[in-house]
């Protein structure tokens, strides 16, 4: 790829340069075509960059509003990463379920926060992957570099984690286009009628407790959808499989608590409820992801084996039946 055509701001050969291609059957403007692409950048900051010359369609220099067809080929120039302002690596104990040079899939454990935020600086995942990846500062913003998706903090199991903007880019695409399939395994109150399911309910701010998140209207919240299938009843316990269709912020959690049957151990959804032993967060896995390689394309499996307190439980329940 060339660098002619853009702005020569850093220096020749600074930064990164990327190549889509725009492959939706209907026109759609640049600046929000380009938001899908990078969910990490808000709408204005990417007219911000459309604006100042770093996207070129079919070699021309863009417009926020320029629209895309069918083949239109989409450059844009991804400037050198800004210095994280506060993250400091940390030494440890990654489950590495697989890694390269565009890629880490991790087995997260519970209890451990995917990113920093204010007030939360230290012990998240992200600094024990920045010391493990010495290059990764500066992929995905400047708190949650190459992040792909989150995981709450009390839910363990499968996360990939970006190495490259390009593999960014890409693995973010899959997720949101369902390219990308990530299947759950949670212990949840009750036994729902039917052997499975779907829930499309739209997910938005709680409207008291703006901590917590709650099914809404249409006009309010955003699209989200859950498959579930039950897997092994216990009486008044079940374990179910999820699938999701969007990734919306406690998507399982919420829809979970709004089928009647809200995972064990969830203090914000399932609270007042007794237990069969004690907990530490709600009993939430995500057991199993699946992925196209962000630079071969080979259609990869992985699997995050049960923590030690999901297994324990569900020992515990299958010897009370």
């Amino acid at each position: 790829m060339t660098w002619e055509g853009f702005p020569n701001v850093f220096g020749e050969g600074q930064g990164e340069l990327l190549k889509l291609y725009y492959s939706e059957p209907h026109p759609m403007r640049l600046d929000r075509w380009l938001v899908r692409q990078r969910s990490e950048q808000s709408r204005a900051s990417v007219q911000k960059f459309i604006e100042a010359g770093f996207v070129l369609v079919n070699g021309i220099t863009a417009r926020s509003k320029t629209p895309l067809r069918n083949g239109d080929e989409v450059q844009f120039w991804l400037p050198p990463p800004e210095p994280l302002p506060y993250l400091r690596p940390e030494k440890m104990d990654l489950d590495i379920l697989f890694e390269d040079q565009y890629m880490i899939v991790i087995n997260k454990p519970s209890g451990i926060t995917v990113h920093p935020a204010p007030g939360n600086k230290d012990g998240t995942l992200v600094n024990g992957v920045l010391h493990h990846c010495q290059d990764l500062p500066g992929i995905n913003g400047k708190l949650r570099p190459g992040i792909v998706h989150r995981l709450d903090k009390q839910t363990s199991g499968c996360i990939v984690i970006a190495k490259t903007q390009e593999a960014l880019v890409n693995l973010q695409r899959q997720i949101q286009k369902r390219i990308a399939n990530r299947n759950y395994w949670a212990v949840v109150h009750g036994v729902p009628k039917g052997e499975e399911g779907t829930i499309i309910a739209n997910i938005g701010r709680h409207p008291v407790d703006r901590k917590k998140y709650s099914v809404t209207s249409n006009e309010i919240g955003r699209y989200a959808c859950t498959h579930w299938k039950l897997i092994e009843r216990f009486g008044d316990y079940s374990l179910l499989r999820f699938k999701l269709d969007t990734g919306r912020t406690h998507q399982i959690r919420v829809h979970a608590a709004h089928l009647g049957h809200p995972v064990l151990g969830d203090q914000k959804y399932s609270r007042c409820r007794k237990l069969p032993i004690d907990l530490p967060g709600q009993v939430l896995h995500a057991i199993e992801l699946t992925l196209d390689h962000p630079n071969t394309c080979e259609r990869m499996f992985f699997e995050a084996p049960l923590p030690e307190i999901f297994s324990r439980l569900l020992n515990l329940l299958r010897n009370r039946k």
